[in-house]
């Protein structure tokens, strides 16, 4: 085989593993027509770390601009809801069901957030579970950085997923 054929032959694995690229290298958002339904699930998490003064403030619902907790479990639902909006080249899908859960962490000083999406649908849910991650703990921080301007938000990632071509997934306990 020549280096070029060899060239050729990479090229053509290369667009086969990158599905949102065409033939000329453009973006594209992937055909999903041919693919059956089924039942689709995600799990993501994240972190946003705080001082213990935010913290307290959170918990004790003294916070001036309201109900954190309340307000970012509805924006981080509402995210998942609109992450084609958000996302070049993901799909719109009708999720079935998305719970958003913000739990303080005493210990650590901070909120950790979970994000659950079911659907069944022709392509996955685990955009929709990390953006409602990352907006449900950008809005904590939102809400409270006139008290705290440190927050980090951290560790947002896949926890699980099912359903789909690659069936499932879980994130390796460590």
């Amino acid at each position: 085989m020549g280096v070029k054929s060899v060239l050729f032959r990479t090229a053509d694995l290369v667009n086969e593993m990158l599905t949102h690229i065409d033939e000329k290298g453009s973006a594209r958002m992937v055909d999903v027509g041919e693919k059956p339904v089924t039942k689709r699930t995600a799990r993501a998490s994240g972190r946003i770390y705080m001082s213990r003064g935010a913290l307290d403030e959170i918990i004790n619902g003294t916070v001036p601009k309201g109900d954190v907790l309340a307000t970012a479990r509805i924006a981080g639902i509402m995210a998942a809801k609109r992450t084609s909006e958000l996302i070049p080249l993901c799909h719109t899908l009708m999720l079935s069901s998305v719970t958003v859960e913000l739990t303080p962490v005493d210990s650590e000083n901070c909120i950790y957030c979970e994000c659950s999406v079911s659907l069944s649908g022709k392509t996955g849910a685990e955009m929709e579970a990390l953006t409602g991650v990352s907006v449900a703990l950008l809005t904590v921080y939102d809400m409270c950085k006139a008290i705290d301007r440190t927050m980090t938000v951290t560790d947002i990632r896949l926890e699980e997923k099912d359903g789909g071509k690659t069936g499932h997934y879980e994130r390796n306990k460590k």
